[in-house]
């Protein structure tokens, strides 16, 4: 597998005072390894559970769903809708982040990294 390098080079007007973090120069925004596949994972997920979504809901009306013991749902169709999507975005997220955990390399797993902050803490 090829990487895709994480950040794009600095043009040569570009100036990073620090004031704006993950921007460099004229709205160019740097994206780490770590955001990459955060995106990686969410964005499919996020069309998944959208076709998901309409597969379950052709089968299903919301309206004549029950809990299980069999009191009605007594919610609108839309947060049913709502609820449905934002369950089946986290377990396919959950799925994808799970896939990307084991597909890491051991190395970068097990590097101890420091925060810039308080780098020797505590002590």
């Amino acid at each position: 597998m090829t990487q895709r390098p994480s950040q794009q080079p600095p043009s040569s007007d570009a100036t990073n005072d620090g004031d704006d973090a993950g921007q460099q120069g004229h709205g160019v925004v740097t994206i780490t390894r770590f955001s990459h596949r955060v995106l990686a994972i969410l964005w499919p997920a996020f069309m998944m559970a959208g076709v998901l979504e309409m597969l379950v809901f052709a089968l299903a009306d919301p309206d004549e769903l029950h809990w299980m013991g069999g009191a009605p749902i007594d919610l609108s169709r839309s947060a049913v809708y709502t609820l449905a999507f934002l369950v089946f975005w986290g377990v396919i997220s959950t799925a994808g982040a799970l896939t990307q955990l084991l597909l890491a390399d051991p190395g970068d797993l097990n590097t101890v990294r420091h925060r810039r902050s308080a780098p020797h803490w505590p002590r």
